[in-house]
């Protein structure tokens, strides 16, 4: 019998189908960001563990330098699949692939790096969180510090107004839309400029709520019926050079349940608040937009932005 968090694991990004997992491997930015920082964070004889597999690609990569890799599956169909493709690949024997659940595996010894690639737009559906910081408690009760070096090292996250187009060959549907970030959405209508509504650092004991109440400067009017979420994984941290190695999921639009109309100039409020590892309608059911300041009131309140 599952118990209730195996139940929702198999809803919530555990047992996604195979194919979405070949997808991945055909998403070039994600790929190659990927490839970049690892093979910047594992040096040559570390251990890693990878919590989260999939198809192995990740611990092909970390298996290059590394001396070990765990990488640990708890979908039987992918533990297949990453133990066809590594033994196709070179390294790939350095590959231990472990039929586990994440939640409770530990490594038989101290890791160097530890890849969690359990990344959903806005850290929902997929337990990412939960899983390292249950990681870095169960770690350090056995092996004691320091902690790994964590790979994605910190994610920011932001929102966006927006406009967005739900008509459908006429057929009106305000539903949850995912947009590439590198093409232009003619559908799609950017109100204001993004906000940064919360920095992870994994480094860092991590809280699983997730709550913002921010205010935008509406730089272009319309009907402001959408918040697009944005979400940057600083995957590598390169301090010789004071830059980082950064991925940037799939941008989400999510309806707005009461759209406001707004115009250039307007000062709007936006809450929202959320559990990481959550549904994406539990997120949707708390955001709300308010008018704070029409363009032409004379008590001016200073708008939060910022660029993610």
């Amino acid at each position: 019998m599952l118990n209730e968090r195996e139940i929702e694991s198999c809803y919530l990004g555990q047992f996604i189908p195979v194919h979405y997992h070949h997808n991945m491997l055909m998403d070039e930015n994600r790929m190659h960001s990927f490839k970049a920082a690892i093979h910047y964070a594992v040096k040559p004889g570390a251990r890693v563990l990878e919590l989260g597999g999939g198809t192995g690609v990740l611990s092909f990569f970390a298996a290059q330098q590394a001396s070990k890799v765990y990488c640990v599956e708890f979908n039987p169909d992918m533990v297949r699949e990453a133990r066809k493709f590594l033994a196709l690949n070179r390294n790939g024997d350095r590959v231990d692939v472990i039929h586990a659940d994440a939640f409770q595996y530990l490594p038989p010894e101290p890791v160097d790096v530890v890849i969690c690639e359990m990344i959903h737009v806005g850290m929902l559906r997929e337990k990412q969180v939960e899983m390292i910081e249950s990681f870095k408690r169960r770690y350090l009760a056995r092996f004691g510090g320091p902690l790994p070096v964590f790979l994605p090292e910190a994610v920011i996250m932001a929102a966006q107004p927006l406009q967005q187009e739900y008509d459908f060959e006429g057929f009106h549907a305000p539903i949850v839309q995912f947009q590439p970030t590198n093409v232009i959405h003619p559908g799609t209508t950017e109100l204001a400029a993004p906000g940064v509504y919360a920095i992870l650092d994994f480094n860092q004991p991590v809280g699983m709520d997730i709550a913002w109440e921010g205010r935008f400067l509406v730089e272009k009017g319309g009907r402001l019926n959408a918040l697009r979420f944005i979400t940057k994984n600083v995957l590598s941290i390169v301090e010789e050079r004071g830059t980082t190695i950064d991925w940037l999921n799939h941008y989400m639009a999510l309806p707005l349940a009461q759209p406001l109309d707004v115009q250039a100039g307007d000062i709007v409020q936006v809450s929202f608040a959320y559990r990481a590892g959550g549904s994406i309608p539990s997120l949707e059911a708390t955001m709300r937009a308010e008018l704070v300041a029409r363009f032409e009131d004379d008590a001016r309140v200073p708008a939060e932005t910022a660029c993610a």
